[in-house]
């Protein structure tokens, strides 16, 4: 195993300091397989090979891109193994398809509310503005 430039494997603490998470997210990846288990020191604490900083910080930056942790898990075995399934590439386009669809819905929700706005709506149930986009319940005729 690498060791860190002073020559020591790092901790749980120092792994999880250097790539800006926290040790039970640490531990959490570990079961999950997205990290590999670690040594054990003679004292038996934990002892991770640096690199384990660099591929924390690649899950996280792949969260950011809004991978969820299983694809996270599929993409970094795809590349452990080197099989010929969709890549990183192919993930991404499906991943902006479906940044495009939460768009739309959101620019959908975005023009309703203006209308509610616009239309001075006050009230769920009772609304006073004359031109109430939202759907009003109506006394049964007497």
């Amino acid at each position: 195993m690498r060791r860190d430039p002073d020559g020591a494997y790092l901790r749980s603490g120092q792994v999880a300091e250097r790539a800006g998470v926290n040790p039970q997210t640490l531990r959490y990846y570990e079961r999950r397989g997205l990290i590999a288990e670690p040594a054990r020191s003679p004292g038996g604490h934990r002892a991770y090979p640096p690199d384990t900083v660099t591929l924390l910080t690649v899950i996280k930056a792949a969260q950011r891109l809004g991978f969820t942790l299983d694809e996270v898990a599929e993409l970094l075995d795809t590349g452990r193994r080197g099989h010929p399934t969709p890549g990183l590439r192919a993930r991404a386009q499906a991943k902006i398809a479906e940044v495009d669809a939460k768009i739309a819905g959101l620019t959908a929700i975005r023009a309703a509310l203006t209308q509610v706005v616009s239309a001075g709506c006050d009230s769920l149930t009772h609304c006073t503005g004359p031109d109430c986009p939202l759907p009003q319940r109506r006394s049964a005729p007497v």
